[in-house]
Formats: C-alpha cells, sequence, structure tokens
C-alpha cells in the first residue's frame, strides 16, 4: 500500500512531528513521531494539542485515530527533566492535552502500535477507545519500579474506564506488563489489530456519524466528570496532596512515639522479671 499523502503535518520540536493523514472517508490518522519514544515533552502535547485543534476547526467531522511512526513505542510517558523542572507542565502542557482528548467532539481512536508505559498509557485512557497491536508491545503502569505517585486524574481515569477495579490494582501494585491478549481481556483495549482492524471497527460502529449531532464532546464531559474535574483543578488538586502528605507525616510520628512507648514499657517489665 503505497504511503497516504498528508493533509498537514506539525512540528515537534526539536525534530519530531505530528503527521495527519485520510486513509478512509471521514478517518483521520495522527501519526507523531518523536524520537525516541514520543515523550509526552511540552512541546510534543503542544504540537498534539495544535492538531487536533486544526481537525476540529477546519475538517468534517469524523474519527481521529492516533498512533506512532516509531515501531517500538506509541508512548514512553512523561520526560522527567521537562515535567518536573517548572509548576507549569502539568496545569499548561500535560492536563489540557489530557482533557481536549477526553472531551474532544469526535470519537477518538488510540492505535498502540507499541509499548505504552506510564503517562503513555494514560494518554491513551484518553481517548474512547483503543487497540492494540497483537504482535508487539505491553502496556504498564510502572511508577512503583521508578517510585513516583499518582496524581489524581492519573488514577480516575483508570477507575472510571477499566471494567474491573482488581485489574486497576495489578496494574498499579503490581506494576504488570500487560501483552495485548492480556490488554483485550481485561479490558484495557477494545480490539486487537493496526490500521485495517481500526478503520473495519470504525465502519462496524458507524462512529463517522457520531459527531454530526454537536453534541458528542458535551456528552463525553458529563461521563468523565470526576477525571475532567481533576484535570481542570490542578491547584486544588496538588493542594489536598499536599494536606494528606502533611497528615501522613504526623501520623507517622504519633505512631513512632506509640512504638517507642510500647518497646519502653516492654523493657520495664522484662527489668521487674
Amino acid at each position: 500500500m503505497p504511503p497516504l499523502p498528508s493533509l498537514f503535518q506539525v512540528p515537534i520540536e526539536p525534530k519530531g512531528s505530528i503527521t495527519c493523514t485520510q486513509p478512509s472517508q471521514r478517518v483521520y490518522l495522527l501519526t507523531f513521531d518523536s524520537p525516541p519514544d514520543n515523550r509526552l515533552t511540552p512541546d510534543f502535547c503542544a504540537a498534539f494539542v495544535l492538531a487536533l485543534d486544526i481537525l476540529d476547526h477546519r475538517s468534517e467531522k469524523g474519527v481521529v485515530v492516533t498512533t506512532s511512526a516509531i515501531p517500538k513505542f506509541y508512548s514512553n510517558g512523561l520526560d522527567f527533566e521537562s515535567a518536573f523542572k517548572s509548576n507549569s507542565f502539568f496545569p499548561e502542557s500535560l492536563y489540557p492535552l489530557w482533557k481536549r482528548l477526553l472531551t474532544y467532539p469526535m470519537p477518538t481512536i488510540a492505535l498502540l502500535n507499541g509499548h505504552a508505559f506510564a503517562a503513555g498509557l494514560m494518554t491513551a485512557m484518553m481517548h474512547d477507545y483503543r487497540f492494540m497491536n497483537p504482535h508487539r508491545g505491553f502496556l504498564c503502569l510502572n511508577e512503583l519500579e521508578f517510585g513516583a505517585s499518582l496524581k489524581a486524574p492519573m488514577s480516575s481515569i483508570f477507575r472510571q474506564k477499566l471494567p474491573n477495579p482488581n485489574t486497576y490494582r495489578t496494574m498499579v501494585l503490581e506494576a504488570k506488563r500487560f501483552n495485548a491478549l492480556e490488554a483485550l481481556q481485561e479490558g484495557i483495549v477494545d480490539g486487537l489489530g493496526m490500521v485495517p482492524e481500526v478503520l473495519n471497527f470504525a465502519q462496524e460502529m458507524k462512529l463517522g456519524q457520531k459527531a454530526t449531532s454537536g453534541v458528542y464532546g458535551r456528552l463525553k464531559a458529563e461521563m468523565w466528570r470526576e477525571t475532567v474535574g481533576y484535570l481542570e483543578d490542578y491547584v486544588g488538586s496538588e493542594r489536598v496532596v499536599e494536606e494528606k502528605l502533611q497528615e501522613e507525616v504526623e501520623r507517622q510520628r504519633v505512631a513512632e512515639k506509640r512504638v517507642v512507648e510500647w518497646e519502653n514499657s516492654k523493657s520495664r517489665r522484662v527489668a521487674k522479671l
């Protein structure tokens, strides 16, 4: 199959891009290529939002499919240096992208051609549907392995979308890597395949017609109200986290005091004997 002509391309600094093609009527394929592994940098997020805006404002309503030009990775998650060197990354880069995807006024499908780890998997979860390459890649929340906590919307999206809470427990507390068949069985993805299978799915589900009434995005905003609220109120969510951390520090102090008192009383009883 010859390469599809590009509808437009959005650059990702320093050396990447998002290319939009149209493999079928009313189906738009956004392919991101940001070597080596499509990390979610501020430039990546801004380019992604712009590509979605261009389709929303300049194209006929249809279906948006996102995938990667890098065979090994859909996305390997956050770039920690750029994510945490300023306080603006989450409220001004990552969360606006996630909210745009979660409430987008057309159906969205994440085509996971390779690995989707941590925030890369979370980005896929912000789509309406997910398809996975049956022959390559794992899905994983590996925060446990590198000592990172989950922010409120990072957790709530899985609580809202996964059919079985035990699956999320396994993802978070065991950092399990799910292959394609396991991901399908657990309801993390909706189907297996690549572009032809996604096109068949979109046609069978008549997804290209779903956005024409004009309420698709508003319906999703209400469906996922909890996560949308966290994405909109970054300051409030972070304040709650900080309060919980302070409460935990105090709890630990009180608990240590109780343990010391118990140890001292035990020593006194032994001394009497």
